[in-house]
């Protein structure tokens, strides 16, 4: 049974290398899994007023409803700032309220950074991991997955030409199809 797998990029520049590794993720999976990127960058900054008011911006409510639909979450990002870009924390913030209705909980996840510096982004792989934990997002712990030196990894459409990357993101994806399998509430 193929799983619908909500990817969320972190950077939204049109030519980020994150957004490059996520479509060449999704060339790479497996059959048992169908990655999809959500777009995030159109979702207006959490703020609780809205909810208690009853009046949500409709992105909020058309992200939260989209979302609900997936079986797992891929989460590819860069760092900024030894941190997790603001784009992808406030999608998990909206995806989290209103409290007791969060669309993340119990469903399977990886975290992939990326990067052109040499630590591949483990500052905010680690920090994103933190929030998974309190939003009850089974992560994957193996293999953990910190690219760097990301500029000399893909060709001018956008391929990966890193052989070595190329095969290491085969074992990855192929480890997080297994997760997705093992912790998936809606297996059978």
């Amino acid at each position: 049974m193929t799983k619908k797998i909500a990817v969320f990029v972190g950077s939204l520049r049109k030519e980020s290398f994150n957004r490059k590794m996520a479509k060449g993720l999704a060339t790479l999976a497996p059959k048992s899994l169908m990655l999809e990127i959500i777009e995030i960058g159109g979702i207006p900054l959490y703020n609780q007023d809205y909810d208690d008011g009853g009046t949500p911006p409709p992105a909020w409510t058309a992200f939260r409803e989209r979302v609900k639909s997936f079986d797992g979450f891929l989460f590819v990002t860069p760092e900024y700032n030894r941190s997790v870009p603001g784009v992808l924390k406030n999608a998990l913030d909206v995806g989290s309220r209103p409290y007791g209705q969060s669309v993340w909980g119990g469903k399977p996840g990886a975290v992939i950074s990326v990067s052109p510096g040499t630590i591949g982004g483990f500052g905010s792989n680690h920090h994103l991991r933190q929030s998974l934990v309190f939003l009850d997002v089974p992560t994957m712990q193996q293999p953990e997955a910190y690219i760097g030196g990301a500029a000399q990894l893909f060709n001018a459409d956008g391929k990966i030409t890193n052989e070595a990357t190329r095969e290491f993101l085969i074992k990855f994806i192929n480890a997080f199809a297994a997760w997705v399998a093992k912790n998936s509430s809606k297996n059978p």
